[in-house]
């Protein structure tokens, strides 16, 4: 066992001050917000009230087992008699990815902003506010930690005496939210051919049922603490949870019980079934009644408690799992769903570690069978998931464990925000209508920390995506990495395959051109024949006239144009014109691309292009360029560029297929001289090795299709 584990594992005694206050646990938030690592339980956790805490005795590390981590607990010297302390334990959070821990499961799509698999910190002491409305100071006091913690209390005294600060929304300068939310990952086309491929592998016999999901994203350089603070104006979570971290955090106001543990009783309260609730109370009631008759909705549920059940049958003592005979239609913000309490007791030893890997992910937001419906979601959805769909909450020596399911989760990194929305697939499943699902669940969180889901307008998939190839002598550049791109966008949006010789054709129709050629090869579904037709199309092309620099124009489109190159081109029509090039920029004024082409910035020896975080094209010429960047003498990155930065830097280019590296010139930017040197060093590089050496080098990397 780790130091960590070793700390965890000591005696404690357990002991508690009350506090003398009366604030909200949002206020009590402001108190510890600036501490290293804060975090609050707001809701139903332990009884009801609220649990915070901040400035952890220990972080496990993330080469760690998780499941293991939370069996290092203190054996308690002297426990408390009756009540419902807390005292501390380990807090934090485990992702939907460590389901590939207890299964085989695949990789899984693209993640365009990677969180930690799971976060998990031991805290000595905590905030406790208890179902009667009084404030503790708890304490787990193990050996040479008295002083610390005495210490302790008394800077919280302090600062309870001296008040909270203001609400970071109430401070001049703040935005009410973050900017509106759009649909990540190929957007609603890609949902809806999701749904019906899962209808299909249903009616095939593959699985009964699968959870299928999207990600609504933003961009936001707030923290989860604003975000938390503003929700608890508006909605009351029964599992409301933020944890804020050096890397970003979350913000959950999750509705789902996934695991209890008392002594040797455990208890499940999945969800599934849904339908929008609103506030007149005879509307709300017929909805209410329309919900309970839906044979739709029963079915889902129905699958799920009897999946809950085996799980726990898989480590309580035979015949003690039961379930009610009939669901709970409870009322949440904006919804109704349907709520099972699956109970069972636990046989003799069983640990925690143990619980966990039986039951983990949670089933309601899988599928049955389980691995199968994992292995699905794998293969259908545009975006990882991260924290989402995973479980957040505590174990503690004395109040258990208590987790809840990773839904109606923010999830805030390196300035991206998202939250994951969706819903079980069977095999009535209606696609409009599972897409208007997930939004009606997103749109009351959402609301509810001042943003909304943005309505703006976006490229019609129906008309097909493309790649542009150069060709040099009848020889086809970089066939391979642009041909897995298309391959990866088909498969995303249209369900499809490429034709197995599309290769074959495209090189003959390049054998026979001279000189320097570009090459469109357009993907089209055609939904009637439930097909794909492919188009080629050659012109010439003049390399030296390609390689004046040019002006850029920037084009406010929120969300971006997002990760495929689409036919449709409408939302740039006008931005450009001659050598003008529009300059895609996104909520919050971040660049993102260029209408053909990927961006970049000179500062000194450093190039910089934005994250390929959804949002934008990840270019076959990029990809090479962060390859081979050391042979230029230079450091390439990716990061996030506002316009300031832009316009600060020393130079900006682009780049892409056919003009491999070409100077640009930004409105209120640099000049073009210093970005034209080093396009120049560029494009020579490349020629002078060969563009199918360095595409072969790249290829030993994955390069992402979304």
């Amino acid at each position: 066992m780790p130091d960590w584990g070793s700390r965890a594992r000591e005696t404690a005694i357990f002991e508690r001050e009350t506090l003398d206050c009366s604030l909200t646990p949002g206020e009590m938030l402001q108190v510890v917000k600036s501490d290293p690592w804060p975090f609050a339980l707001v809701g139903s956790w332990a009884g009801g009230g609220a649990i915070l805490g901040s400035v952890p005795l220990l972080v496990a590390d993330p080469d760690a087992d998780p499941f293991a981590v939370l069996d290092a607990l203190p054996t308690l010297t002297h426990p408390p008699d009756g009540g419902t302390p807390v005292g501390g334990g380990w807090f934090g959070w485990l992702g939907y990815r460590l389901g590939r821990r207890v299964e085989r499961l695949p990789e899984g799509p693209n993640r365009p902003v990677p969180l930690p698999e799971f976060h998990l910190a031991y805290y000595d002491h905590v905030l406790r506010l208890d179902a009667d409305g009084r404030w503790w100071f708890e304490t787990l006091v193990s050996p040479g930690r008295r002083r610390v913690l005495s210490a302790r209390l008394a800077e919280l005294r302090a600062r309870l005496t001296a008040g909270p600060p203001p609400p970071d929304r109430e401070r001049p300068g703040q935005d009410a939210g973050p900017p509106p939310f759009r649909v990540a990952g190929g957007r609603r086309s890609a949902h809806l051919s999701a749904v019906q491929e899962c209808r299909e592998r249903i009616a095939a016999g593959e699985i009964f049922q699968a959870n299928i999901c999207l990600r609504l994203e933003t961009g936001w350089d707030g923290t989860v603490m604003e975000l938390f603070d503003h929700a608890l104006g508006h909605v009351q979570p029964p599992f409301g949870a933020v944890f804020q971290t050096p890397w970003g955090g979350i913000a959950s106001l999750s509705p789902e019980l996934f695991l209890r543990r008392r002594g040797d009783v455990v208890t499940a309260g999945p969800i599934k079934g849904t339908i929008r609730r609103e506030g007149d109370e005879t509307v709300a009631a017929r909805a209410r009644a329309m919900l309970r008759a839906s044979a739709k909705d029963a079915a889902e549920h129905v699958m799920i408690v009897d999946l809950m059940r085996n799980d726990l049958g898989r480590v309580c003592a035979y015949g003690s799992v039961q379930a009610p005979p009939a669901p709970q239609a409870q009322a949440h913000p904006g919804l109704w769903h349907l709520v099972s309490y699956v109970q069972g007791r636990l046989r003799p030893g069983v640990s925690d570690r143990e619980l966990l890997r039986a039951t983990f992910p949670p089933g309601s937001v899988t599928g049955a069978p389980k691995v199968q419906a994992m292995k699905v979601i794998a293969d259908l959805e545009t975006t990882g998931r991260e924290v989402y769909t995973g479980a957040i909450g505590f174990v503690s020596p004395l109040a258990g464990l208590e987790m809840s399911v990773a839904i109606r989760t923010f999830e805030l990194r390196e300035g991206r925000l998202w939250l994951g929305a969706g819903g079980g697939i069977v095999a009535d499943s209606d696609p409009e209508l599972e897409f208007a699902e997930a939004l009606t669940k997103g749109a009351p969180l959402i609301a509810a920390i001042g943003s909304r889901i943005s309505d703006a307008a976006e490229p019609d998939p129906a008309r097909g995506v493309f790649e542009t190839l150069l060709v040099r002598d009848g020889d086809v550049q970089a066939l391979e990495l642009h041909l897995r791109r298309l391959a990866g966008a088909v498969r995303d949006l249209y369900r499809r395959r490429l034709p197995d010789d599309l290769a074959a054709c495209i090189r003959a129709a390049a054998g026979e051109l001279s000189g320097a050629h570009r090459v469109r090869v357009r993907a089209i579904p055609e939904p009637r024949l439930g097909g794909l037709k492919v188009e080629l199309e050659t012109e010439p092309f003049d390399p030296e006239t390609a390689l004046v620099p040019l002006e850029l124009a920037p084009v406010a489109i929120s969300g971006g144009f997002g990760p495929y190159k689409w036919c449709d081109r409408g939302l740039l029509d006008g931005a450009g014109t001659g050598d003008s090039v529009p300059l895609i920029v996104d909520d919050g004024d971040q660049l993102l691309e260029a209408a053909w082409a990927n961006v970049w910035i000179i500062e000194g020896r450093r190039i910089v292009t934005p994250r390929a975080d959804g949002r934008l094209l990840a270019g076959v010429t990029r990809e090479m360029l962060l390859a081979l960047a050391p042979a230029l003498g230079l450091i390439a990155s990716t990061d996030s560029i506002s316009m300031a930065r832009a316009r600060r830097a020393d130079g900006v280019f682009l780049t892409s297929s056919l003009r491999h590296a070409i100077a640009a010139a930004l409105p209120g930017g640099p000049s073009v001289e210093g970005a034209e040197m080093v396009t120049a060093r560029i494009r020579a590089v490349l020629s002078d090795a060969g563009w199918d050496r360095p595409a072969a080098a790249v290829l030993r990397a994955p390069v992402s299709s979304r």
